[in-house]
């Protein structure tokens, strides 16, 4: 039997703006803090126990995740950061404010760009992609890598490559794994597990701070899903 925590970071200070955000590294507000520790006190309550957390490269789901760690007594356990957890990348809406888009743009667009399977925002332009890939966070990464704009698609595609190389043995070897990221990269992760249909996927939602826990049969079957 094995666990994954799934868990996205608590509010940002983005989030709190209604800004898109993306792979903008912003900082939790003290709501998010907040959030991030009840998170940690809920899994303590539950006596789930995780023995290595994933992470993202940005600093709200890291943070997220030292604040639930510290709350567990567990801030020595191994840590794997992956820019493949990064938050879905929103291209040339990142920074905008999502009503005064809307406004710009028609509501309509923007639910597309927002809420869609496949159509992503507009993208950045090539020299935003070139600063993106000189931060030491992403110098492993080819240009082709580097997302000027994503869809939830793309964030699937960028995040199997990390569940087969990384959770799945983790699981496979009866780990308790805890995974602090973004709302898209968890969205992909949740649309693949369950096996959500494409038009479905679109609806699901996942909530600052709050745990989703799987659990896994050593064939790593799906034998649990707790929502706290």
């Amino acid at each position: 039997m094995s666990e994954l925590i799934l868990l996205r970071h608590g509010q940002s200070t983005y989030n709190l703006s209604n800004t898109f955000t993306g792979w903008i590294d912003v900082d939790l507000t003290e709501q998010g803090y907040q959030e991030a520790q009840s998170a940690g006190l809920k899994l303590l309550a539950s006596g789930v126990q995780p023995d290595i957390v994933l992470t993202s490269v940005l600093k709200r789901a890291i943070y997220t995740a030292e604040v639930t760690l510290h709350e567990l007594d567990r801030s020595w356990i191994p840590v794997i950061r992956s820019w493949r957890l990064n938050e879905r990348h929103y291209g040339a809406l990142q920074h905008l404010n999502k009503a005064e888009t809307a406004q710009r743009f028609g509501d309509e667009q923007v639910k597309l760009w927002r809420r869609s399977y496949d159509v992503p925002p507009p993208p950045t332009p090539e020299e935003e992609a070139q600063e993106l890939a000189a931060d030491p966070r992403y110098r492993g990464l080819t240009m082709e890598q580097v997302p000027r704009t994503e869809s939830l698609k793309d964030v699937l595609a960028r995040v199997l490559p990390f569940w087969d190389a990384e959770v799945v043995p983790l699981l496979a070897a009866g780990r308790s794994v805890l995974v602090s990221a973004h709302g898209n990269s968890l969205r992909a992760m949740v649309k693949h597990i369950e096996g959500i249909p494409d038009e479905e996927i679109v609806g699901y939602e996942i909530a600052n701070g709050e745990p989703i826990i799987y659990t896994f049969s050593g064939n790593l079957e799906v034998t649990e899903k707790l929502v706290l």
